[in-house]
């Protein structure tokens, strides 16, 4: 069997096809997941509460900026995996330089305004004053390698969209293995400050970053990247932006809501801010399988509908979603079960392991509604409808949610509260998401246009 026909979703057995493919996107999620935990275990022993709070108030306001970008990368992830379906070689190439060039642009961008807005946007999130300067640091830091991790996204996006998850994953092993000696090395023995670990970081995504550029200029294959030809053509880009400009925005009504979700925790004091740091490493593990599926999924049905197999994009659809929803119940009720322990492996304080394990068992047990509607909005994405998940997110996950944590948190001053808007959230978007599945308008849409892309 050669190279292509090894990535090619369009060909071989539905269920294995995806889960090779999920598997190495499993262990590079789980490997890439490990860039923040070692910041977590490695800040939270060495540096103490004060300076995990920090980390963790900078994690949804670095998604809120980072997840647009990836949002367009999705996009064009899309668009590339249905040229690649379609077998369009003029087609897929112009599309993947275009999105290089695009990230290439964004990277810069991005580095700019994270250095310049960091401690009004801190601020503006409600980072207590105590915390603020670490907090600056580190998000500083972080972003001063934007160009890498942006870089990073986009060369993984163009690797999976043809069905590659095995070289991703080969290299964000070596990265993984640097983040963690680096922090170790700079936190540990040199005694460095927090913003160390966001140097880590940044340090190992450019290796990741790079050792994937260098694939995909020796490859033989018809994706094979070229330096000479990458631009801005104005056809895939708006085609890029179609698609990916509903998923960014999506990634960012996400983050915009957990960084209102995040202002409220701060409130309750830097123990709970750490607590719930805590929870969110915990939960970033648990939401790997759903991840990979998602991502298997809206490459598999991007890949079918190019090449106009659309009952093979269906049913690939039911498998993607049945098997996640029945991997993340399972770990959710491992996490249910066993949260003293995990939460006090980031942080042996009393009151941050009692407010983690607290969010743990409000949440977990809900893990296959966030998998559900995770699945279906990967297969609408997939089809090219990524306006419809956009637009529920944004009514249930930003709108619904921010109003029920301001009116309730104001009767009801309790944390609980707040944890609660995950599962109250995650119900309503999976009932919507499962009468719009069933109905199948995004499959019967291709199926009446004829139409691959």
């Amino acid at each position: 069997m050669n190279t292509e026909s090894k990535t090619r979703m369009t060909e071989g057995s539905i269920s294995r096809k995806i889960i090779f493919f999920a598997i190495p996107l499993f262990l590079g999620n789980l490997f890439q997941q490990l860039y923040n935990t070692a910041d977590s275990l490695i800040v939270g022993n060495y540096l103490g509460s004060d300076a995990l709070a920090a980390v963790s108030s900078s994690g949804n306001l670095i998604f809120l900026m980072v997840g647009f970008i990836n949002g367009i990368a999705m996009g064009a992830g899309v668009v590339i995996a249905m040229y690649y379906g379609a077998k369009k070689r003029d087609h897929l190439q112009r599309a993947i330089h275009t999105t290089v060039a695009f990230g290439l642009a964004a990277g810069v961008a991005l580095t700019a305004v994270g250095m310049l807005f960091a401690p009004k946007m801190l601020v503006l999130m409600g980072t207590p004053a105590d915390v603020l300067p670490q907090s600056i640091t580190y998000f500083r830091t972080y972003f001063a390698g934007s160009l890498g991790f942006v870089m990073y996204n986009i060369f993984v996006g163009i690797l999976q969209s043809v069905g590659d998850s095995r070289h991703p994953l080969i290299y964000l092993v070596i990265s993984s293995c640097v983040n963690i000696v680096l922090d170790i090395f700079f936190i540990a023995g040199l005694g460095m400050g927090v913003g160390s670990a966001a140097l880590a970081t940044a340090i190992s995504q450019f290796t990741s970053a790079i050792l994937c550029m260098i694939h995909l200029m020796r490859t033989k294959e018809e994706y094979r990247l070229q330096f000479q030809k990458i631009g801005f053509d104005g056809l895939m880009l708006r085609q890029i932006i179609q698609n990916g400009v509903p998923s960014g925005f999506q990634n960012s009504v996400i983050a915009i809501a957990n960084v209102f979700v995040q202002a409220n925790i701060n409130a309750f004091g830097k123990m709970a801010m750490a607590g719930c740091g805590s929870y969110s490493k915990i939960e970033g593990f648990a939401f790997l399988p759903v991840t990979c599926f998602t991502m298997a999924l809206t490459t598999f049905v991007s890949q079918n509908l190019g090449a106009k197999q659309y009952d093979r994009a269906k049913k690939g659809a039911w498998f993607g979603v049945l098997c996640s929803i029945s991997i993340a119940e399972l770990i959710g009720i491992l996490i249910y079960t066993a949260a003293p322990i995990l939460i006090s492996a980031f942080n042996s304080d009393p009151e941050v392991v009692h407010y983690g394990v607290m969010q743990s068992r409000t949440i977990a047990l809900f893990y296959c509604l966030l998998a559900f509607s995770h699945c279906i909005a990967a297969v609408l994405r997939g089809s090219g409808h990524a306006s419809v998940p956009m637009l529920v997110m944004l009514c249930v996950w930003c709108l619904f949610r921010v109003s029920y944590i301001t009116v309730v948190v104001r009767m009801i001053p309790d944390i609980r509260v707040i944890f609660w808007a995950y599962p109250l959230t995650w119900s309503i978007s999976s009932v919507i998401f499962l009468y719009l599945f069933l109905r199948g308008r995004w499959l019967q849409g291709f199926e009446r246009q004829g139409r691959a892309v």
